[in-house]
């Protein structure tokens, strides 16, 4: 497994639902997470491992050396709250660039685990956002497309540069 680089067009699809309960989800879940953790990301959506499901993996506790993922199964924000922040996001689909992002710096998500229970997740900060970010992958959503259309331009040719100079998954700026 490997994650998926854009422009590669599987990131621009929406991402089909998931049986809750599926077993093969735990499998591609482990995968996911192992992934995440090795290019030092805090969240993947299984579009960027070329898997058109609607699965995230979380794990936004960066004071802890633990490792403690979460797996969102057929995610969906049912509140978001508070004035729109603009903060840059990476994203390990684009190495070697950030993007500014206006995201509210609350949400709400409702979910399954991999044992087929509905569940809530809410948090505000970075778990807000990297809720976003990766229920955004599932929709066919980039960075590209969530930043407005000057940053959008600016980040295209940076990431064009990026990747020439060997930027990989994880790499923030080159």
């Amino acid at each position: 497994m490997k994650i998926v680089l854009s422009p590669d067009p599987v990131l621009r699809q929406r991402a089909e639902e998931c049986a809750p309960g599926d077993k093969t989800l735990k499998r591609l879940s482990k995968q996911m997470a192992n992934l995440m953790y090795k290019n030092n990301g805090c969240g993947l959506a299984a579009p960027q491992v070329g898997v058109l499901r609607r699965v995230i993996v979380v794990d936004c506790d960066v004071e802890s050396d633990k490792k403690n993922p979460i797996t969102l199964v057929n995610p969906q924000i049912v509140e978001t709250r508070g004035e729109p922040v603009v903060e840059e996001e990476g994203c390990l689909s684009l190495p070697g660039i950030s993007v500014p992002v206006s995201r509210p710096p609350f949400a709400r998500v409702r979910y399954f685990d991999l044992e087929g229970n509905e569940q809530e997740i809410a948090g505000d900060g970075l778990l807000g956002r990297c809720l976003q970010h990766e229920i955004d992958h599932l929709e066919g959503r980039t960075l590209f497309e969530s930043t407005d259309p000057i940053a959008r331009i600016k980040a295209l040719r940076e990431y064009d540069e990026a990747l020439a100079a060997g930027a990989q998954p994880g790499d923030t700026s080159i």
